[in-house]
Formats: C-alpha cells, structure tokens, sequence
C-alpha cells in the first residue's frame, strides 16, 4: 500500500524518474531556466532545492553528495562557484514557477522553472516598489504637516469685513407686514348663522294650528 506517498510518479520507474530529474536539475543549474510540464517543474523544484541548500557550506563531502544527485561535473562546478555565492543570502525558495499556458497537441500544462537570483528584470522591478513604500511614522509627519497649512488657510479669511455687508440686506424686507391683513377681510361666517334661526320659527306656528284642530 502506499499510504502517505503524496510525490509524483510522473509515470516512470524509480531509475528513470530519478535520472530525468537529475539531467533537468543540471540543465536548471546550467541555464538557469528551463520550460517543462507544470508536473515536472513541481517534481523538479523538490528535487533541487536540497541541492541549493548543501551548496552553500562548499566542503569536499558537500560537493561529492551533490555530485551523487547530479552526476555533472560542469553542473556541480557551475553551482559551488557562480549560483552558491549569489543565493547565500537567501533562507530557501530559490526556485520559481511561472505557468506558461498549455501545450498544443496533448494540452498539457506547460510552466517555466528558473533560479529567482537570475531574473534581472523581477528583481529590479521588486527594488522599486521597496523605495516607494512609506512607513506610518511618515505619513503621521505628512499628516501633521497638512493640517497646519488648513489651519492657516481657514484663519486668513477670519480678518476680511465682508460679512458686516452681509447682515445688512435681510433688514429691508417688510413683505410679511402685508400678508397679515387678508385674514381680516373673512366675514362670511356671521351670516350663516342667522340663516338656522329664521326657520325655527316656522315649525312653532305649525304647532298652534294642530293643537287646535285636536281640541275641536
């Protein structure tokens, strides 16, 4: 059973899966980028890196293992002598894997492996985002620096006598003073209440004339 075996295959045998590592390995070493299947670029990237590591402690054991996993001897001096000294500041991730689309024929995932020390282009790029980065105590000064010049602009208009100008035109209108006389004029109301009072007295002469008629 293979319980816990999470590596790749790549459907090959032990001894070609290794020996194809190794060759890609060194052409990676050699050339600095490779381009592959995206499976073979993951398979390669843990296959390599440990070799990267060991470099840099350049002993006689350390380059007899490397030699072992590689079997190149232009590939292991390449490693301890150029790539070795420009990686030694980096703690792991040497490689990067970029995914390069897909391959006519089989469609297979395509990806490009390269040493990250040797793209000049993405590490030129990463410098200058560095340097325009700016950390809160600075944008704390800038800050500060902003508010005062509001603080003075909003205190130089202070001194200007335009407002008394101002308060001056509201005193002449006197419109409202003539809206108030046409509620006076309504006097329709009084003579509808005398209008109910004339015929009640009609209904009590009526009543005479019945209490008549019953006595007869």
């Amino acid at each position: 059973m293979r319980h816990g075996k999470k590596f790749n295959k790549l459907s090959r045998t032990h001894a070609h899966r290794r020996q194809m590592l190794s060759n890609m390995a060194s052409s990676l070493i050699l050339h600095k980028k490779i381009n592959t299947t995206l499976a073979k670029a993951k398979a390669l990237r843990v296959y390599v890196e440990p070799l990267l590591t060991k470099s840099k402690d350049d002993t006689t054991a350390s380059r007899r293992v490397v030699f072992s996993y590689l079997t190149d001897k232009n590939a292991v001096t390449e490693l301890f002598r150029e790539v070795a000294p420009k990686i030694a500041n980096r703690p792991g991730g040497y490689t990067r894997i970029l995914k390069t689309g897909y391959r006519l024929g089989d469609n297979a995932e395509m990806a490009l492996i390269e040493l990250v020390d040797y793209n000049e282009g993405m590490l030129s790029e990463s410098k200058t985002k560095a340097k325009t980065r700016r950390s809160r105590s600075g944008r704390k000064t800038s800050d500060v620096a902003t508010a005062t010049a509001h603080a003075e602009a909003a205190a130089a208009p202070v001194e200007a006598a335009a407002p008394v100008e101002v308060a001056a035109a509201p005193v002449e209108a006197t419109a409202p003073v003539e809206t108030v006389e046409a509620p006076v004029e309504a006097a329709a109301p009084v003579e509808t209440a005398e209008a109910p009072a004339v015929e009640k007295e009609q209904p009590e002469a009526i009543s005479d004339a019945e209490i008549v008629e019953e006595t007869k």
